[in-house]
């Protein structure tokens, strides 16, 4: 498959890292009982000193069904794991029916929220002036946006990944001031490499968080080296620390394999 290059045509010095996020995305899965049961089994598995932070290798975040966000966040308080929640909405309050704003999510305990999720793109058709808003009402409430860009099969196909991406991330990032590159995490998910188990090659995904890498120096300056940039797109054990050896590459988006501690904990040692 052809990929349209985006070549900024400057070279940068080694850029500071920050810790790799290993950030699982649970999707409609799990029942409250039973993630209170697999946060149990995950910090008893967690090497002597990891669940306070000290020595774990990756940050671990597990993005969970609203249902889910109070009990687990409760378990989770001081152990260095972090909760998140997979949607928000653009609005801080309101008659919007079925909606959860950010500062209801902020209060139970959450502290990421993915936003632009291609299923939501794809389901509840979000373009990207309403990412744009999600994104802010977010950052506004205190939570860390994990904003998802990526391209479809057929956009890659005919070479325009690139360019899709890169208009994503513009549109989502409109308006949105950055001073801590701590407060935004971008994950690259090709559309075609969710839930398929087609993966992307780690050189094509860092071409992409490279290229993603170049637009936020462009925005935000030094700030943008800094932003933490994920693949989301069926990273395994397996294939996790070829991913993760690429410089551009900060961690996982990770679906189906985070359901099983064993495999989440295999990811988080592959990001060493």
């Amino acid at each position: 498959m052809s990929i349209d290059t985006h070549q900024s045509g400057e070279t940068h010095p080694a850029r500071p890292r920050a810790r790799a996020l290993i950030a699982g995305n649970w999707k409609m899965n799990k029942l409250p009982s039973e993630a209170a049961a697999w946060l149990r089994e995950l910090q008893a598995a967690l090497p002597a000193g990891a669940a306070s932070g000290g020595s774990a290798k990756a940050e671990l975040l597990v993005l969970v069904p609203f249902t889910h966000l109070p009990g687990m966040a409760k378990l989770a308080f001081g152990t260095g794991i972090g909760v998140g929640a997979q949607d928000v909405s653009s609005h801080a309050s309101g008659a919007y029916t079925g909606e959860v704003a950010g500062p209801m999510l902020r209060d139970a305990g959450a502290t990421y929220v993915i936003v632009g999720h291609s299923e939501r793109r794809a389901y509840h058709h979000e373009d990207d002036t309403l990412v744009n808003a999600k994104v802010k009402a977010a950052t506004a409430a205190g939570l860390v946006p994990i904003l998802c860009v990526g391209e479809s099969r057929a956009e890659r196909d005919a070479g325009a990944a690139s360019t899709v991406v890169l208009a994503q991330l513009a549109g989502a990032l409109e308006g949105l001031d950055l001073a801590n590159p701590a407060a935004l995490v971008v994950a690259y998910e090709p559309v075609w490499a969710i839930g398929t188990g087609l993966t992307a090659t780690a050189d094509d995904a860092q071409e992409m968080s490279a290229v993603i890498r170049d637009a936020l120096r462009e925005r935000y300056g030094a700030v943008g080296d800094e932003v933490r940039v994920l693949y989301g797109g069926s990273m395994k054990p397996s294939n996790a620390a070829e991913l993760m050896s690429k410089p551009d590459i900060d961690g996982g988006l990770i679906g189906g394999a985070s359901l099983a501690v064993s495999d989440l904990l295999a990811i988080a040692e592959a990001a060493a």
